[in-house]
Formats: C-alpha cells, sequence, structure tokens
C-alpha cells in the first residue's frame, strides 16, 4: 500500500498544484513566497476577543533589543505560562504573522505565551536565534511575579524551526542551571542539519523540501551545516545525552521531510528516561493544520495541543 495525503488535506492544498518554488539557496525567494501564506493561514479564523496582548521587549547577551509579545486571556488564573517559537526555516517569520495561531492557544488554553521575534539567519547565524530564545526564557521567568505566572510552571513550545529552538533552549537552559522548564512541545521540530536522502514515498507531498532544508541549514550554520561539528544546540537531533531533558510533547506528520528525525528524538528522549507523548499523524505534510484547520486531523492535533497546554 502506497502513502496518500489525507482528503481534506489534498482539497486544501490543490490550489498551490505546480506552484513555482524558490531555488536552492534563494533565501529572500523563500521569505517573499513563505510570508504571505503564513499571514493569510494566521488570519483565515477568527482571532480572538478575549485574549489581550502586550508588547515588550528584552536584551540579549550580545545587547541587541528582542521584541516579544505577551498574550494573556481576560479573566485568566495565575498558573502555567508558555515562551512561544514561531516556525520559518530560522529564515522567515515575525510575531505578527502568528498573532492568529497563539492567540488561539491562549484562548482555548486560558495558559498566557510569550511570543518572540528572535532573529534570523542568514543575517544572524547560530547561535543568534538560540540565545534570544534563552533570554527570553530568563525574561519570563524574572517577570513572572508581576505576570502572575508559577515559575515552576514555564513551558516552551514551538513550530518547525520554532519547535527545534524550544528543544535547543531546553538542552541549554539544562547547560546553564536552568531557568527551569516545566514542558517542551515540539510541534513539527525542524532537529537535523543533516538533511537525508529523498524518500520516494513522501517526496511528492513534501510542502517543506529537500531544498528548503537544504537552503536553511548553512544559512543557519554556515559551513559547519551537515559536518562533525555541529553541537546539539544547534540542531537537536545530534543530542547524545538526553537526561534531565524537560517532558515533551512530539508531533509531526507522516508525509513531512522531519519524520523520521522527529520519531528518532522522541525516542532518544524517552531511552534517557523522558516522559514523552508522540503522535504520527497519518497522510499529512509539514504544516498542515494550517493548510487546511478545518480538517478532522487538524482539529485532533490542536486539542492535543491544548490539552497538554493545560496540563503543565
Amino acid at each position: 500500500m502506497t502513502l496518500n495525503l489525507d482528503p481534506e488535506i489534498a482539497a486544501a492544498l490543490a490550489p498551490m498544484a505546480g506552484a513555482p518554488r524558490p531555488a536552492a539557496g534563494d533565501v529572500a525567494a523563500r521569505r517573499a513566497f513563505w510570508e504571505p501564506v503564513i499571514g493569510a493561514a494566521g488570519t483565515a479564523q477568527p482571532i480572538p476577543s478575549d485574549v489581550r496582548t502586550t508588547d515588550c521587549a528584552a536584551t540579549a547577551v550580545d545587547g541587541e533589543r528582542i521584541a516579544m509579545r505577551w498574550y494573556a486571556k481576560e479573566g485568566a488564573t495565575p498558573g502555567p505560562a508558555v515562551v512561544f517559537f514561531h516556525g520559518g526555516g530560522y529564515l522567515f517569520g515575525h510575531i505578527d504573522l502568528f498573532d492568529g495561531p497563539v492567540a488561539r492557544y491562549v484562548s482555548a488554553s486560558g495558559v498566557p505565551m510569550l511570543s518572540v521575534e528572535y532573529r534570523r539567519a542568514p543575517e544572524h547565524p547560530f547561535p543568534a536565534p538560540l540565545e534570544d530564545a534563552y533570554t527570553a526564557l530568563r525574561w519570563l521567568h524574572d517577570h513572572a511575579g508581576e505576570l502572575g505566572v508559577d515559575p515552576a510552571r514555564i513551558g516552551v513550545m514551538g513550530d518547525s524551526a520554532g519547535g527545534g529552538l524550544a528543544a535547543a533552549v531546553s538542552m541549554l537552559a539544562r547547560e546553564r542551571g536552568g531557568p527551569a522548564i516545566a514542558r517542551q512541545i515540539l510541534v513539527m521540530p525542524m532537529l537535523d542539519d543533516r538533511t537525508p536522502a529523498p524518500d520516494e514515498h513522501i517526496a511528492p507531498y513534501l510542502v517543506w523540501s529537500y531544498d528548503d532544508s537544504r537552503t536553511a541549514w548553512p544559512a543557519l550554520l554556515g559551513d559547519a551545516a551537515g559536518g562533525p561539528d555541529v553541537p546539539a544546540t544547534a540542531a537537536p537531533a545530534r543530542l547524545e545525552d538526553a537526561a534531565g531533558l524537560p517532558p515533551a510533547y512530539i508531533e509531526v506528520g507522516q508525509l513531512d521531510l522531519f519524520r523520521d528525525e522527529d520519531t528518532a528524538y522522541a525516542t532518544k528522549l524517552g531511552r534517557a528516561g523522558v516522559p514523552v507523548e508522540f503522535h504520527l499523524h497519518p497522510g499529512v505534510p509539514h504544516e498542515f493544520d494550517s493548510i487546511a484547520f478545518d480538517a478532522d486531523v487538524s482539529r485532533r492535533a490542536i486539542a492535543d495541543r491544548v490539552r497538554v497546554l493545560k496540563s503543565i
């Protein structure tokens, strides 16, 4: 039996069939192609009226000002909070484009979120995005009292490259002795700079392509990408010792280029005694929930994410 797209996802993807894709190595074209798509997906559903936002900033280790946005549901009781890192292959995306998804998570779960405008490659290669992520994590811990947040119940969450950042900052916090992270929520995370050989079973369905990965990782890591000297805090699939990392929720589609690295990462964490909840969604590619938010599989995935957010 061959792999096939979920019918609801296939119908949503049909208008994009045959659209020209950026050439390998072309960062500017990827930004021009994907950012309007992300923006349209983010506003395809209503933005909740019960979530209030506050813009704030923190200073990174090199003195750079990092913009952030705090989302909180009206009337929510003090408790957990999450630092959120958006997707975009480390190349594109801004917090403005993710206002809708973040606000919907906050409205549905009651858990406030801090969305981070981390710096992007290639203008700001590793470790700048990771240090920005860590700066935001520390900022939230430092301001937990005034925000009504329990510092023992702060999680990290991200999708795609943002999921990779959430995994990496969990490692960095372990290395630096804190701040404590209660849960890492990794949604189709981008983890491995060693782009695999094409898989003929999933290649026809990829939304994030092999060329995309071959563009993104060198932009982030330069000539080190794919070589022997990449640290796990840059590409979390390189992790050797997972002991002591936060409990993880990980999900990915069966038709996603990141399927194998995410499956392997979940197994690596589990073998180290880290509690893991893992979902492999059949028939769906990368960012399937943005492609068709009302598909049954998307509804199930989002409900699981909200459930996990509530459990922090």
